[in-house]
């Protein structure tokens, strides 16, 4: 099977962490790009990259490129790719098109020249709401097609169903947990767990589960799937058994921690994670070994009034640093204000992270 380029995509800032992640699953010669990292590999490993990786928003598989200077070279180029080997004519197809530093600059028109192209020659449909997307890049003149082997983005792992206010990305939060350290051997406290997202990927990272085993993806619609290869490197039982917790989450709303323990039943974790309401200032560390605190807090710009959180943010800090010796802290905000009022050192500071139309930090301290 020939190898071809393979795109893991990651938010801005996390390139370096998702890099990490892949070289640790095996994945060869991962390197950093703009918005992701890419590999090598075959469509095993596209397949196996969707089912695995935690921190990879989508996967992308680059099937093809030729140089275009004006329409009718696209045209031309475009009706001689061999469609056939990768897109089925009874599956729709929707088509999507950036233009940069090119003589073909109206994105819109490209993309219709691309579209007939593969109606003619394939006899697929063209649908808006299509399971397959093919998405192509003209820049400096070179014309890139990739094919979007995900479908629906990554971090919806199809286990979580009950989401609260200003919920954090599932790949995300897994990006976030390894910027800390976290490598599935400690505890981990969320003490704002919200839908328990920080818990549940680090349940699912201790217990060896595959982040993608309960979802379908995009390539399951393409003329190359094989349904026994993916089988085969689908698993969707636990690696490790996590038989008492060692994942504790609080926090003061009812229904985050109603939604919490749902999630984490419906993720077959609910014997490792512990949900139980309470205020920040009544939070108790576990017995045990230190571990990891890791905290997406109100950062005022959505939710709750600045002015109040201060105090909030100073609470947190003052708990962790009289009750949690030993423990390393993580904590996610837009404000580096309320991030300081904790009185915690943090002695790293990451780089703006897109998240919800913010730009979020993560800041660690520890270990206290």
């Amino acid at each position: 099977m020939e190898k071809f380029e393979i795109f893991l995509a990651a938010p801005p800032g996390l390139e370096p962490v998702l890099r990490s992640e892949a070289q640790e699953q095996g994945f060869a010669k991962p390197t950093c790009v703009p918005g992701g990292v890419t590999i090598r590999g075959t469509w095993r490993e596209v397949w196996r990259a969707n089912l695995v990786l935690r921190g990879a928003g989508r996967v992308l598989a680059r099937i093809g490129s030729f140089r275009a200077m004006h329409m009718s070279q696209l045209d031309k180029r475009a009706r001689q790719f061999d469609w056939a080997a990768l897109l089925r004519p009874d599956v729709p197809v929707r088509v999507e098109v950036s233009c940069k530093g090119s003589k073909i600059y109206h994105d819109r028109a490209a993309r219709q020249r691309i579209e007939t192209a593969i109606s003619d020659t394939l006899g697929a449909p063209i649908a808006e709401d299509a399971p397959v997307r093919v998405m192509v890049r003209i820049e400096n003149n070179v014309v890139t097609l990739s094919l979007d082997t995900s479908g629906e983005l990554l971090h919806k792992r199809g286990t979580k169903a009950a989401v609260g206010k200003a919920p954090m990305r599932e790949t995300l939060a897994a990006l976030f947990l390894r910027s800390c350290g976290y490598n599935g051997r400690e505890p981990v406290v969320d003490p704002m767990c919200g839908s328990g997202t920080f818990l549940l990927e680090a349940a699912g990272i201790a217990a060896g589960l595959q982040p993608g085993a309960h979802r379908s993806f995009a390539f399951e619609h393409l003329a190359n799937f094989d349904p026994e290869a993916v089988a085969d490197l689908r698993r969707t039982t636990p690696i490790r058994d996590i038989a008492e917790p060692r994942f504790f989450g609080s926090d003061r709303n009812d229904g985050a921690i109603r939604n919490a323990t749902e999630n984490a039943a419906r993720a077959g974790l609910d014997a490792a994670c512990q949900f139980t309401r309470l205020a920040v200032s009544d939070l108790q560390r576990p017995e045990g070994a230190p571990g990891l605190v890791i905290v997406n807090p109100p950062y005022g710009a959505r939710i709750g009034d600045r002015k109040l959180l201060f105090s909030l943010y100073g609470s947190l800090g003052e708990v962790l640093r009289s009750r949690f010796a030993g423990w390393r802290v993580g904590i996610v905000t837009s404000d580096g204000g309320l991030a300081k009022s904790t009185g915690l050192d943090f002695g790293d500071i990451s780089p703006p992270i897109p998240h919800g139309g913010l730009q979020v930090k993560l800041y660690q301290a520890g270990p206290l």
